[in-house]
């Protein structure tokens, strides 16, 4: 067989795919602000409109769930397991047939978003005036079910720049189409309620179809060299019929499916119970109060580490499923290690952070309803819990386990809706009763998939590295921070807040390099790692 040519589809390090997609999910996280209190600030939108805009996406994700979540993950599984046998043409079969097989399936929840729009904002939502709002979400199913098709198979090839890149300009797009489209309306229609809120999810379609459009050209400039690849290792092929493929992509698909809806169920479980248990010692106004602050803002900023630990989440896996499949023992040890390292040095200062600065983070992003400093801070340990359990879930997906995320889910939501009935009409307890038994359900979660995963890969983590040394670098950056915030916060608390945070990342990210939390090598696996390790010289 020829020998293998310098490829153009480029792979990148672990790492550096890591940090890709991180930078692309802070830049949706900032970008998608804007368009949002842009929306909830604007005359004539404001709640009604929210109201309206919010309850078509709820349709809208469900129909989504069903087209395309977990078709990423199991493509860059399958394909990942290919290319380790240098069977690019079975990686490129894998990708065809995904691709006919969920435009399908993501065709058909269009046409049932846009026909039944209709019967669902009258009879399901209840809210006649979202019937606009859905049709014009309808078509975005089927282009978002195609766009994760194209993204799962160039992150099994280890290349998550089309992934990071579409979905950043899908938000910026979002946004710019929104505040253009929603300002035409308003200034030929006076404001009106109903037209604004479908004209924000015409410019979600609008921007999901531009964004196909940079993700199919990515794919078209590479396409040469995917035939190119298919030729050379020809005799690599390992054929498989049409139906036994579809079965093996929904075999994959469904699971992970399947873990992010109970993920959801788990949320939605505070939902049934809060206010319940609540009421039996508090009017129904206190526990609404209370359980708006629990979602509305503490559940928002908690979310934050887990959109940044998607990076982690997404890289992993391919990278996992690869190393398995050619039985490299060194590679799954390593990549591993290094993933669940960067998720302990992503949580760690999230969750002090949001400890010790619950009030100010509260003041800054929510000036005019600053309540729950206390909720905010009892929650912060959940981070670290959750952050890992969403790293833990993905190697074991990509190790080929898919039961365990499942089972540990399920478990965790038993625990949690018990400990919520049990503990939340306590008045001592209360509203803490759901973050107690939220941090239960992670923990449980967190600790079944540990056992599962080091019982598989026989995982040994340098517990210096891994644990002490980010704990030790997370204690005295969030000492000398507070220092600085207690100095400034009488000039100004929103500068004070800004100045701790600018100091927090640069005494960490110090402190992380001095204490050797990465060795060399691993620094060297870092984007500019050579001049880092320069740097500490």
């Amino acid at each position: 067989m020829a020998k293998k040519k310098n490829l153009k589809i480029k792979t990148e390090r672990f790492m550096t795919n890591v940090i890709v997609v991180m930078i692309s999910q802070i830049l949706i996280k900032l970008v998608g602000l804007v368009y949002k209190i842009y929306l909830t600030n604007k005359e004539g939108f404001g709640d009604a409109g929210n109201a309206i805009y919010g309850s078509g996406y709820q349709i809208y994700a469900l129909l989504l769930l069903i087209s395309s979540i977990g078709i990423p993950s199991a493509i860059a599984k399958l394909v990942s397991e290919k290319v380790a046998k240098d069977d690019y043409k079975g990686a490129y079969r894998v990708f065809q047939v995904s691709f006919y097989t969920v435009g399908i399936i993501g065709f058909i929840c269009t046409l049932i978003l846009f026909f039944g729009a209709s019967f669902i904002s009258n009879n399901l939502l209840l809210i006649p005036e979202a019937e606009l709002t859905l049709k014009c979400l309808a078509p975005s199913i089927v282009i978002v079910a195609l766009s994760s098709v194209i993204r799962g198979y160039f992150n099994g090839r280890n290349s998550m720049k089309a992934t990071a890149n579409s979905q950043s300009l899908e938000q910026i797009f979002k946004t710019l189409f929104t505040i253009i489209i929603v300002e035409l309306i308003a200034f030929g229609y006076s404001n009106d309620t109903t037209l604004m809120a479908a004209g924000a999810t015409l410019a979600t379609t609008i921007s999901i179809i531009l964004s196909y459009a940079y993700i199919y050209i990515f794919y078209k400039k590479r396409k040469s060299v995917i035939h190119e690849e298919m030729i050379q290792y020809n005799d690599n092929y390992i054929e498989e019929n049409l139906s036994k493929t579809i079965k093996t992509i929904l075999a994959i698909a469904i699971p992970i499916s399947l873990t992010s809806i109970i993920s959801s169920i788990n949320k939605s479980i505070d939902s049934v119970t809060v206010i319940r248990g609540l009421t039996s010692f508090m009017s129904q106004a206190e526990a609404k109060l209370q359980y708006g602050i629990l979602t509305g803002k503490v559940d928002t900023l908690v979310s934050i580490p887990l959109s940044l630990n998607t990076a982690i989440a997404v890289a992993i896996l391919p990278y996992l499923s690869y190393a398995y499949e050619r039985k490299d023992s060194k590679g799954i040890q390593k990549n591993l290690h290094m993933a669940i390292l960067v998720t302990v040095l992503i949580a760690l200062p999230c969750a002090f952070g949001m400890s010790i600065y619950a009030k100010p983070i509260l003041d800054l992003v929510f000036p005019n309803a600053n309540a729950g400093a206390n909720i905010l801070a009892a929650i912060s340990p959940l981070i670290v819990f959750s952050v890992l359990t969403q790293t833990i879930n993905s190697a074991l997906q990509g190790l080929g386990d898919y039961k365990t995320p499942v089972i540990a889910l399920i478990i965790g939501a038993i625990v949690k809706t018990v400990l919520n009935f049990i503990l939340i009409p306590i008045p001592s307890i209360g509203i803490y009763g759901a973050i107690i038994s939220s941090v239960a359900c992670q923990f449980i979660a967190f600790i079944v998939g540990y056992i599962a995963l080091k019982k598989m890969t026989s995982l040994k983590l340098n517990r210096y590295k891994v644990i002490l040394r980010p704990l030790v670098s997370v204690i005295i950056m969030s000492i000398v921070s507070y220092i600085f915030y207690c100095i400034i916060k009488g000039f100004s608390p929103t500068i004070a807040l800004l100045v701790a945070i600018g100091i927090a990342v640069i005494v960490y990210g110090l402190l992380i390099l001095n204490l050797h939390v990465f060795s060399k090598k691993e620094l060297q696996e870092l984007p500019l790692g050579n001049k880092l390790v320069k740097f500490m010289r």
